[in-house]
């Protein structure tokens, strides 16, 4: 089980985001932390101190908080869960939202994975997208973050953005290349409903992402990062190959493996997700809606879910499950999904269940076979979402 944490509070609004974010409630956010730690305490206890391999700190963003508030959270967490000893601890950071100080905290507390949101190393895209970074400030953060101890570093980068050049992108990459983070995560960019980026497109202001330009991009980058010695073990996320690495590499994100191979976690905090006894749900989304809601300790009787927003419960049946193991199981491009494995966990083989989508991906050459795993050839992974979408289920 993973726990995810989220952490709503930003300085800024990027153009392009459309997560639970907000920009003007700073005053809440001690007693956000008191209800975060307290949604912590009800779902451990309800769920019995269960497992649990990984906390991740997302948002928003979390190095808003004071790293002892993020402290006191992770201590919330190892007291009502059987958190491993080996946990990845992961803290989502904004290179302009970090200091020495503050991350040398961080790594006391027990936070072993920082994911900076860099996005760009050019200046002039930065202000474009709305970060209150600079390039110069992203390299200085990462300096610092291995000053402070830390090893294991993500950079999020966002490719395909409007006028971005493959020469644009191909400076980017390198960049980020030069500062040899253990992991890499590449998006494209999406325009996403009622941000301020798909305003501006909708009037014309600015032109929208160019789809061939963006996969010219996404070429490149494959061949690029493989030169480099990083492991593709995702449709965007590479970590840098080390000795004696399976399918799988060792510095893969291990919280997000946990939703690609469709297992469970709960979310803490306004807006989170979770996962838990064959249900997914969502908290209510305002801070001080989830704050009111945590404080009530009241809980429906078959989820651990204080601050649930009924309208988000969603009870997976078999048929959607093993849909949603394809689906997430394929994007691993590495492991894909395991025959055996499948007839495991659903007690059905794969030939019973998707047979005849499998034959016809496999004879359009989009999958392939590696001894008992089913994975993406290098024409579905360019292909992925019509390779995903043929195994939604009717």
């Amino acid at each position: 089980m993973g726990i995810y944490i989220h952490i709503p509070f930003c300085a800024a609004r990027c153009i392009y985001c459309d997560f639970n974010t907000y920009i003007d409630l700073d005053h809440l956010k001690t007693g956000y932390v008191d209800a975060a730690q307290r949604e912590i305490e009800m779902v451990g206890g309800a769920l019995n101190r269960p497992p649990a391999q990984t906390i991740f700190f997302g948002g928003g963003t979390p190095t808003a908080l004071a790293p002892e508030h993020l402290a006191r959270l992770i201590d919330a967490c190892r007291r009502v869960f059987d958190l491993s000893p080996t946990a990845e601890i992961t803290v989502e950071a904004n290179p302009g939202s970090v200091s020495a100080e503050g991350l040398r905290a961080l790594r006391a507390a027990g936070v072993n994975r920082l994911s900076f949101g860099v996005q760009s190393f050019d200046d002039a895209t930065l202000r474009f997208l709305g970060r209150i970074h600079s390039a110069d400030e992203a390299r200085q953060a990462v300096d610092e973050a291995r000053r402070a101890g830390f090893d294991n570093i993500n950079l999020d980068l966002i490719y395909g953005l409007p006028r971005q050049s493959l020469a644009e992108w191909q400076a980017t990459l390198e960049a980020a290349l030069a500062l040899e983070p253990a992991h890499l995560s590449l998006y494209a960019l999406i325009v996403e409903p009622g941000t301020p980026l798909q305003r501006s497109i909708e009037r014309g202001d600015i032109p929208p992402p160019d789809d061939d330009e963006a996969a010219a991009q996404y070429e490149w980058t494959l061949e690029r990062l493989a030169r480099a010695g990083y492991t593709q073990y995702e449709i965007s996320n590479w970590a840098l190959a080390q000795p004696g690495d399976d399918r799988t590499p060792r510095l893969a994100s291990q919280h997000n493996l946990i939703y690609w191979r469709n297992q469970f976690y709960v979310g803490i905090g306004a807006g989170a997700h979770s996962y838990v006894r064959g249900v997914r749900y969502a908290n209510v989304r305002h801070p001080q809606t989830y704050m009111r809601a945590v404080m009530r300790e009241q809980t429906p009787d078959d989820l651990p879910a204080p601050a649930l927003d009924p309208a988000t419960r969603d009870p997976i049946d078999v048929a959607l499950a093993q849909s949603e193991q394809m689906m997430l199981g394929l994007r691993l491009v590495r492991e894909g999904v395991s025959a055996a494995q499948f007839a495991q966990r659903f007690g059905a083989t794969l030939e019973a269940r998707f047979g005849a989508t499998i034959d016809a991906l496999l004879a359009r050459g989009l999958l392939m076979w590696d001894g008992d795993r089913l994975h993406l050839t290098r024409r579905g992974l360019l292909l992925a979402n019509q390779v995903m979408a043929a195994f939604l289920p009717d």
